[in-house]
């Protein structure tokens, strides 16, 4: 199995693992729902992160893809990153706004360059 796909796999499985462990935590009054919420929702935000992390490092045929996934792993990781923090500390009210919001815009900025790139690859 190809190490991508293993790797996709842990996250997916370790989400699921750490959602039901802290629902069962909330179940035996050790945290309440909230923490549940954010424990999960923050795993949530590394998980983007380490997937814009392994952007740049996927095999890309040619130089304008290669810059596409730069731009696209940097904004993704750190859109992550921020999603993350903002679930581990902010009210939640900022951090369902705020945390869409970073992840919007790290979509945003990852399309924007790739348009722009393929505006330019049309002109040359």
């Amino acid at each position: 199995m190809n190490r991508d796909v293993i790797g996709s796999l842990a996250w997916g499985v370790g989400i699921v693992g750490l959602a039901l462990g802290a629902t069962f935590a909330r179940d035996q009054g050790l945290v309440d729902g909230d923490m549940v919420t954010r424990v999960v929702m923050g795993a949530t935000g590394l998980m983007v992160a380490w997937f814009g992390n392994r952007m740049p490092k996927a095999v890309v045929p040619s130089a304008w893809g290669r810059q596409a996934n730069r731009i696209g792993g940097w904004s993704m990781a750190l859109s992550g990153l921020v999603y993350a923090g903002l679930w581990a500390f902010a009210p939640t009210d900022i951090a369902v706004i705020g945390g869409c919001g970073a992840i919007i815009l790290g979509i945003a900025v990852t399309l924007g360059y790739c348009l722009s790139l393929r505006t330019r690859a049309k002109a040359a």
